[in-house]
């Protein structure tokens, strides 16, 4: 009998919900709009059979770090966090140093996403601060749109030593029905072997009041392509993913999807890849508190 392999769900986020803070939460996410918290989560992956979370930063500001830092340490079975640092700051390695000891600080993301410039990712200033990741063994979120991935392409190829996960397969446009020119250029992205990618936020790209099956396929099946079972992981994207999904839905559709697949790949996916490429040594026991 195989032995249980552990389950990742390597994409999710906590937030205490301000108009402020979260102004990007508009009025066709209005669902949420509310606090989302550990208690919120665990039991979703109790139900889903899931063992462990990695936390993504949602603010970019150090506080949120530090809050997602005290939070993991409060529940076991958040296994690691994707924080924010100013990677443009000429101080960034005093900032990397700051969480460099915690073992839980396992990447760095910044929402590269909203910035206007196509190319933002390749200014020296950020460049710089990529670079510096590679010394404290941090890997990088790449969050982008279609149109900014030829960026994200260049730059992961400029750092071959730093370890690249490309969030949300950079939201294709599945409401739209395009593959071009996205497709292309993840294989692209996929050809670099520092670069790996979240099965993750592919429902809320699609049309979020009746998406099916067929309608995100297609998709998944070009990152599976291009990337391998060896190289995507499974990402749930909560809380955001309840605007078009519940968190069980969408993990019962990956798993629909990857069945197919040999065990062993299945068992990658789900949880084996982001174990290796955030680094993360020790086995979380979501049944050992939240």
């Amino acid at each position: 009998m195989r032995n249980k392999a552990m389950r990742i769900d390597s994409h999710q986020h906590f937030w205490r919900y301000s108009k402020a803070t979260h102004g990007w939460i508009d009025d066709s996410m209005a669902v949420i709009r509310r606090d989302f918290g550990p208690e919120d989560l665990a039991p979703e992956l109790r139900a889903s059979g899931i063992d462990a979370c990695i936390t993504v930063q949602v603010d970019q500001t150090l506080d949120e770090t530090r809050q997602m830092l005290a939070t993991a340490d409060a529940h076991p079975w958040i296994a690691g966090v994707v924080g924010w640092v100013d990677l443009r700051s000429p101080n960034v390695r005093d900032q990397l140093r700051t969480f460099a000891n915690h073992p839980k600080f396992v990447g760095v993301r910044h929402i590269v996403q909203a910035e206007p410039d196509p190319r933002f990712a390749l200014q020296p200033e950020f460049q710089r601060g990529v670079a510096a990741l590679a010394e404290f063994d941090l890997a990088y979120d790449v969050l982008v749109y279609p149109h900014q991935l030829p960026a994200a392409v260049e730059l992961a190829a400029r750092h071959p030593q730093q370890r690249f996960v490309l969030d949300h397969l950079a939201k294709p446009r599945i409401r739209a029905r395009e593959l071009q020119p996205w497709a292309r250029d993840l294989a692209d992205f996929a050809r670099l072997p520092n670069t790996s990618c979240k099965l993750s936020g592919m429902v809320t790209e699609a049309d979020v009041t009746g998406w099916r099956d067929e309608d995100l396929a297609p998709y998944a099946q070009v990152a599976l392509d291009s990337f391998g079972p060896q190289r995507l992981l499974y990402g749930s994207d909560w809380p955001v993913c309840l605007v078009a999904a519940s968190h069980g839905r969408w993990f019962e559709w990956v798993c629909r999807w990857l069945a197919p697949l040999q065990p062993a790949e299945r068992d990658a996916v789900l949880g084996g890849n982001a174990a290796r490429v955030y680094g993360i040594q020790h086995s979380p026991d979501l049944r050992n508190g939240s």
